[in-house]
């Protein structure tokens, strides 16, 4: 048995709304703390959300493209090298630029106690 798993992005379908995301953390069977990556077409926004009622912590990581996220009401430049965490308790909300925007999302509660979510 191989004590390491492989995914390519490229492989992984895209699902929810718009099929947007890939899900990369169910793909290689992560157990520590949750990833995807989002592919967002130009000028189109992601979904607002926060995390208040798991105590998880995101970090989001641009692959390529650009755009914004609104983080509380605020406006957070998305360009690709960024880092951007955010707390459990911020609502979030990414939009691509016009030339569209990758991104990772990164997650676990402050805690610890990572559980996967039921929806992959």
């Amino acid at each position: 048995m191989a004590s390491y798993d492989v995914v390519d992005v490229s492989a992984l379908e895209g699902e929810g709304p718009g099929g947007m995301v890939r899900k990369a953390r169910r793909a290689v069977g992560a157990r520590a703390f949750g990833f995807n990556y989002f592919v967002l077409p130009p000028n189109q926004s992601g979904r607002e959300h926060d995390h208040a009622q798991e105590g998880q912590e995101e970090v989001y990581f641009v692959v390529r493209g650009s755009g914004r996220m609104l983080v509380a009401g605020e406006e957070v430049e998305l360009k690709p090298g960024r880092f951007v965490r955010v707390d459990p308790d911020a609502t979030r909300l990414p939009i691509a630029g016009a030339d569209g925007l990758e991104f990772i999302a990164t997650g676990a509660p402050v805690g610890g106690g990572y559980q996967p979510p039921p929806w992959g």
